[in-house]
């Protein structure tokens, strides 16, 4: 570290997305190390705010969208002047390039792409803009190898800008609240195992996966479900729950505060997703000790399960092979000894990364 620096981070709110607990965690840890840290969030609000230690300072643009903070965040570049300026989220790292431009401040400029760009979004304009303006940030960090390989073949950044940080974990921190059991009936001694799931009820977790091969499993032996999470897709999956038949043994609890509880009284982690960035939770599931199995999506899975050495990894959409995974899964022991593979993704070692970057 050279110094103390004053640092500040930029992101849209503190809903509750994982980049969101990553962009917190990273502030937090800065703020220890005896930065100065400023979280400029373009509307302060999201269950998030309550985990930002006071060590950070919280500056609230006040805008309902990201486009009309632009200004917000020029003026506050030319008045705090930070050293540099961390953002996060594609639509916010575009207009924190232009405010740098615009603000003529010299800050150092961070952009952090956080998703695998195979998918529907960003749109066509989007990536044009990415295109076009992901070159003037210093430094572009990808959560996974397999981003960084897109944002170089398909967005076009320079090779030499673009560098791999995965997402940090506070292990240390899930492991104790993965000791808070919830008080739910199903989690009891002698009830039927357990598999968890969390993430947003959106297209991207292709629940209905999830689902399908649950509803094989659930044929043949007790087993229940727990989907951790809020979205826009919440009626069609209680729709669907229903028509499979399958109320009894499947809910939604919504999105929950300490959901490391729920991962270390859980029998096995699923991850259905189409496609993610980093997913966190499979890192955060096997600090709690809990056998897991994903999609092999772009990207993020491959690379934290080392090829499977971790966790089941199966193609993509495919029913029947989740299945039989989540059946394999329920019979391994809980436990397993995953500390080495966890040190690559403790937070003090990855705010060093970023740190290097930053200052």
């Amino acid at each position: 570290m050279i110094g103390n620096r004053h640092i500040a981070i930029y992101l849209p709110s503190l809903r509750g997305g994982g980049a969101e607990r990553v962009m917190v965690t990273l502030a937090n840890a800065f703020a220890a190390k005896g930065h100065r840290v400023d979280l400029v969030l373009v509307k302060a609000e999201g269950p998030y705010m309550a985990e930002v230690s006071a060590a950070v300072n919280i500056v609230d643009l006040g805008c309902q969208r990201v486009l009309s903070s632009f200004w917000p965040l020029v003026r506050y570049l030319r008045r705090a002047r930070p050293a540099s300026l961390l953002s996060a989220l594609y639509h916010a790292n575009l207009l924190a390039i232009l405010a740098r431009a615009a603000a003529r401040t010299g800050t150092r400029l961070i952009v952090s792409e956080r998703n695998s760009l195979n998918r529907r979004r960003p749109g066509r304009l989007t990536r044009h803009a990415m295109r076009r303006l992901y070159p003037f940030a210093d430094w572009v960090v990808a959560v996974s190898r397999g981003i960084a390989q897109q944002l170089i073949a398909d967005v076009g950044v320079p090779s030499h800008q673009v560098i791999s940080i995965p997402n940090p974990v506070d292990i240390d921190k899930i492991v104790a609240l993965s000791a808070c059991r919830p008080p739910h009936p199903w989690l009891a001694e002698g009830e039927p195992p357990v598999i968890l799931a969390v993430g947003r009820l959106e297209e991207q977790k292709d629940y209905f996966l999830l689902l399908d091969a649950f509803a094989k499993i659930r044929s043949e032996s007790p087993v229940r479900l727990v989907i951790l999470g809020e979205g826009s897709l919440r009626g069609a999956l209680e729709q669907h729950i229903a028509s499979s038949g399958l109320a009894s043994s499947v809910i939604l609890p919504g999105f929950q505060p300490n959901p490391f509880g729920w991962m270390g009284a859980c029998t096995a982690y699923a991850m259905s997703s189409r496609h993610e960035g980093f997913p966190n939770s499979l890192v955060q599931a096997l600090a709690c000790g809990v056998p897991v199995v994903s999609t092999d999506c772009p990207t993020g899975p491959h690379e934290i399960l080392e090829g499977g050495k971790w966790g089941r990894l199966v193609p993509v959409g495919d029913v029947d092979a989740f299945a039989e995974a989540l059946r394999e899964a329920l019979h391994v022991p809980k436990g397993r000894d995953v500390s080495a593979m966890l040190q690559n993704f403790r937070e003090s070692k990855i705010a060093k990364d970023y740190e290097t970057l930053l200052t």
